[in-house]
């Protein structure tokens, strides 16, 4: 059998990282480097002490138990090409440009569009949703689908238009998931320096962050959307700067609920009473 190389499997770790795969199925790890055909009880009953002779029926002593020690783990390549990406985009322009090179993720390959965002940057007030679904990515824009349009009625009820420039609207991930699926906790994290960046390029006076997958990965909180909702927040990037944020229900599940309208209706307008103070 062709032995393994320690580069190979740290190739195979980084591949699997990258795949998004963040959690162990088994108890304890896998000896690959054992003969094959040879179970582990084998190696275990070889390598155990034999009783005293002198001593009939004495059992075996006991093997110390030895605490491995737990090697430095290194920061996913594709986060911290992410990471450098990001902080090197000196504008929205160069932000779009960087997202567009970035290949650290699977999610582009199966994507049609990268879907960036709409709007209008100058406007003071930004939304952020969760992922395109597919009318996004056919068309390249974020909620231009059902789900959109309805947030475009929503948002005119309180006198803000997409197309006045009343608003910047833009997504956690720019590529859609296979199947509309929700987004991975790793696939979040790998996207949130880009997220971050394109808050602090927008620059906006306030955010608006639509349903539970924007609004605990942005405030980095395990409570859900209806425990969030209906009260304002603060965002805040790694060097400290801070942006206030409301948390309200995606329309997505507005199309789904619409019972749940009353309090996304009671979401507008404390968001209208703020922005007219």
């Amino acid at each position: 059998m062709e032995a393994v190389t320690p580069e190979a499997l740290l190739a195979a770790l980084r591949l699997q990282i990258d795949w998004g795969a963040d959690e162990a199925l088994d108890a304890a790890p896998l000896d690959r480097t054992r003969p094959a055909g040879r179970p582990e009880s084998a190696d275990a009953a070889a390598a155990a002490p034999f009783p005293d002779a002198t001593s009939p029926g004495a059992r075996p002593p006991r093997p110390a138990l030895v605490t491995p020690r737990r090697a430095a783990i290194a920061a996913p390549p594709a986060a911290s090409r992410a990471a450098a990406l990001a902080a090197a985009a000196d504008s929205l322009p160069a932000l779009r440009e960087a997202m567009a090179r970035f290949d650290g993720s699977p999610l582009r390959e199966t994507a049609t569009n990268l879907v960036f965002a709409d709007g209008a940057p100058e406007s003071g007030l930004m939304l952020i949703g969760e992922a395109p679904g597919g009318d996004e990515d056919r068309q390249g824009r974020p909620f231009v689908g059902v789900s959109g349009q309805l947030l475009d009625r929503m948002l005119a009820s309180i006198g803000l238009r997409r197309e006045a420039g009343g608003f910047y609207i833009t997504n956690i991930l720019p590529f859609r998931p296979p199947g509309n699926r929700t987004p991975t906790d790793a696939e979040i994290t790998l996207f949130l320096p880009f997220v971050l960046r394109h808050i602090a390029l927008a620059r906006p006076r306030h955010l608006v962050l639509l349903g539970g997958v924007a609004a605990k990965s942005l405030l980095r909180s395990r409570e859900g959307i209806t425990r969030l909702r209906g009260r304002w927040h603060e965002v805040t990037a790694e060097d400290g700067q801070a942006w206030p944020a409301l948390a309200t229900l995606h329309p997505a599940y507005l199309l789904r609920t619409p019972s749940a309208k009353r309090e996304a209706w009671r979401d507008l307008l404390l968001l209208q009473r703020r922005l007219a103070s």
